[in-house]
């Protein structure tokens, strides 16, 4: 049975954006932990999907007491934009940021923040609650890490649109270190696009790595899990996020996640393979575009190939030259670095 997202998306339902995130006011919710929360955005060169993005987050029905946006020197007006719309600016050099070093960096700017929600660009919020539902699960003392709901946008394809309901359910859920015999590696899955982090929980573990090549909210995350914290899912807090990857880009991402579990293995063996997991997803996939879109199998079948060979191929990354890992991998300034192992 299908969930009400993809119903929707089946039904390519026409949603008036204007209408969702109109002006119509609500009463603010005063909740003496908001004052304690943050938001950390980074940015480049967010374009002119980055009105959307701030609409959706002035229409929010919680107001984070700080809101920071660090971008790496955008050639566009996005810095002006996030200004305009209360955010704190801080400009590194393009070849300064890093997934784990950077939201680390925003995490040391706000000392007086005990909850902070980091975002990306093109997530963009889909209903007014999504932040104040975020950080809800915090009211357990024992929860670490909350992350929210990815909805496909809706010029999304079949195969992008499964990917997220695959990964992201249709009911909220707690996840701690008892359920590693159930769900594997899914047991520390998180999201760096939008979640919102305990800084006690996250400080406890060292905070963001800066030596991982991706993935730093699920080296964070597996930490979390193993040493007595919770993390929260929370379905309803969603955004919009999805990607239509080329072929090629889909490759270079398993790549770089081939070396991430490879220079991390420790992640692999607390809570086990992610090929069984990714063997789940091909037999989900293939149901559900034989039944919605069955002329994108042979994309599917493409696809999934290149993601096993990248995913190998990143596992064996030392026996491959520098120069050519720059061309194999999404992250070219990694292997610029002194951070590999």
């Amino acid at each position: 049975m299908l969930d009400r997202s993809e119903r929707s998306y089946l039904q390519a339902e026409e949603i008036d954006k204007t209408d969702r995130f109109s002006s119509t006011s609500l009463q603010q919710r005063v909740d003496s932990q908001t004052d304690r929360v943050a938001v950390v955005l980074p940015t480049l060169n967010a374009g002119q999907e980055f009105a959307r993005w701030i609409q959706a987050f002035k229409s929010q029905t919680i107001k984070p007491k700080e809101l920071l946006l660090i971008d790496s020197s955008s050639e566009d007006n996005t810095v002006e934009i996030g200004q305009r719309a209360g955010f704190i600016t801080h400009i590194i050099k393009r070849s300064e940021f890093s997934h784990g070093g950077t939201r680390q960096m925003g995490v040391s700017m706000l000392p007086d923040c005990d909850i902070i929600i980091f975002l990306t660009q093109d997530a963009i919020l889909a209903e007014k609650d999504s932040l104040e539902n975020l950080i809800k699960p915090f009211s357990d003392a024992n929860v670490g890490v909350a992350y929210g709901r990815q909805l496909p946008h809706h010029n999304a394809n079949a195969i992008e649109a499964h990917a997220r309901f695959f990964n992201y359910p249709d009911c909220n859920e707690t996840r701690s270190q008892a359920d590693i015999l159930t769900h594997g590696i899914k047991t520390s899955f998180s999201s760096n696009s939008f979640s919102a982090w305990r800084r006690e929980a996250l400080m406890s573990v060292g905070g963001f790595p800066s030596h991982t090549i991706q993935n730093e909210d699920a080296w964070v995350a597996s930490k979390l899990i193993l040493t007595g914290w919770k993390i929260a899912y929370c379905a309803d807090a969603p955004v919009y996020h999805s990607h239509g990857y080329s072929l090629f880009e889909e490759f270079k991402r398993y790549f770089d996640i081939g070396v991430f579990h490879k220079h991390d293995s420790w992640i692999r063996y607390e809570f086990g393979q992610a090929e069984g997991e990714g063997m789940k997803f091909i037999k989900s996939e293939y149901n559900f575009l034989k039944a919605h879109e069955p002329i994108r199998i042979p994309e599917a079948i493409i696809r999934n190939g290149l993601k096993f060979i990248g995913y190998k191929l990143g596992q064996l990354e030392k026996y491959i030259p520098r120069f050519f890992k720059k061309t194999l991998s999404s992250n070219r300034a990694f292997w610029s670095g002194e951070t590999i192992k």
